[in-house]
């Protein structure tokens, strides 16, 4: 065990001490080389089984860094533009109408594929506080409806009205689940067959995926946390560790219909720490580049304007941090409230999955718990325990 991993051990024994976590693993690279690689806690509804470095999560949001890679793959092969309208590949959203102050009204422009990987297409989530469009999205349970497929689900969406004119803010949204759909149709693939073909085959990560095998079942991890998403507290709810029935909202059998773009992938954190190493220069381990070098330096610049941030998801604000074209970047660290880098990006998930990749340090890291709707630091703590420590 490195001095990193005690100083991680003991940050995750920390929470999982006050049964605010049953489990918590993580992984950290830099320069190529595993520095810090550990679990604590317990995997199984009794707390008695100890958390094995092969857990398998529910990821959530994690999904969305690996689909809009995905989307910018497609634009290099001329398949897809960032400024393609929306309503080319999915006409349902042609008509689409924006809920104003005054009532319903045409969208001052149409949505493009940008507006989807950036959050500023206009569509929402239907947790975001005080948005009326997401509480129409609430009324029919449109986050944990497993019996739409994925063409249908964008279709639902596209039924409601906008939130805001297209590109006039950032709001965290189910764009993502959108863009999916948007490559199916530029591909003539279906969203898993795109990822495994062109990013999870290429990269080994064999665990990682829409479904477990049954064969894998037993190392997915049982889902804690709350019934729902829900960010409209003033004072945070208690953090108790009660069982969710992860299958009903989030199936993990082979077969199943409910493909998203927003969250629903699977993985472990050897498998997407893969991924992230990756996003430092986008090539494979054997350095076929799965992006140019061009692209991935237009992946990792800020899209946001100044005066569309920060950045914030109900009570959470993410200062100092734009968003790329793969999730949050960090360009002011005068803002940063944890220690991080310049430039630093990644994204984190619903159940307390978190990564990030720093090209100046050549770091990656990855850590993963499942608690549904947590509002814990433990993410910001983890990582500030990694850079407390590099030399």
């Amino acid at each position: 065990m490195t001095a990193l991993d005690t100083r991680l051990r003991g940050v995750a024994d920390g929470y999982i001490n006050q049964d605010l976590y049953a489990g918590i693993g993580w992984q950290v690279e830099k320069a190529g080389e595993v520095i810090a690689l550990g679990a604590a806690g317990t995997s199984d509804e009794a707390r008695e089984t100890p958390l094995g470095e092969d857990a398998i999560y529910r990821i959530y949001s994690m999904t969305k860094p690996i689909v809009s890679f995905m989307a910018l793959m497609l634009v290099e092969r001329g398949q897809l533009r960032l400024s393609d309208f929306l309503m080319q590949h999915i006409p349902a959203f042609a008509g689409i109408q924006v809920l104003g102050e005054g009532g319903l009204e045409r969208p001052a422009r149409p949505v493009t594929i940008e507006d989807l990987i950036t959050h500023r297409s206009g569509i929402s989530y239907d947790f975001v506080p005080g948005c009326p469009i997401g509480q129409q999205y609430a009324e029919i349970n449109l986050l944990n409806r497993v019996d739409l497929s994925l063409e249908e689900f964008a279709n639902q969406i596209a039924a409601i009205p906008l939130a805001f004119h297209p590109g006039s803010e950032w709001r965290y949204s189910f764009s993502i689940d959108v863009l999916a759909r948007v490559l199916e149709v530029a591909s003539g693939q279906s969203i898993d067959q795109l990822l495994a073909e062109n990013i999870f085959e290429p990269l080994g990560m064999g665990d990682t995926g829409y479904s477990v095998p049954a064969e894998k079942q037993a190392r997915l991890l049982p889902l804690f946390g709350f019934e729902s998403i829900d960010l409209s507290f003033e004072v945070p709810p208690p953090h108790d560790l009660n069982l969710v029935d992860g299958e009903a909202i989030y199936p993990s059998q082979t077969g199943h219909n409910a493909l998203r773009g927003g969250h629903g992938l699977f993985s472990t954190c050897a498998d997407y720490i893969k991924f992230a190493t990756m996003l430092l220069d986008g090539r494979t381990p054997d350095g076929t580049p799965l992006v140019s070098p061009a692209m991935h330096e237009l992946m990792v610049a800020n899209r946001i304007p100044d005066h569309q941030l920060p950045m914030s998801l109900g009570p959470m604000a993410f200062p100092g941090y734009g968003h790329c074209l793969i999730g949050r970047v960090m360009q002011d660290l005068g803002q940063a409230m944890s220690l991080t880098a310049a430039g630093e990006f990644g994204w984190e998930g619903a159940a307390g999955t978190y990564f990030w990749v720093d090209r100046e340090n050549q770091l990656v890291g990855v850590f993963m718990t499942q608690f549904l709707a947590t509002y814990l630091p433990f993410r910001d703590d983890m990582r500030s325990a990694v850079y407390a420590m590099l030399k």
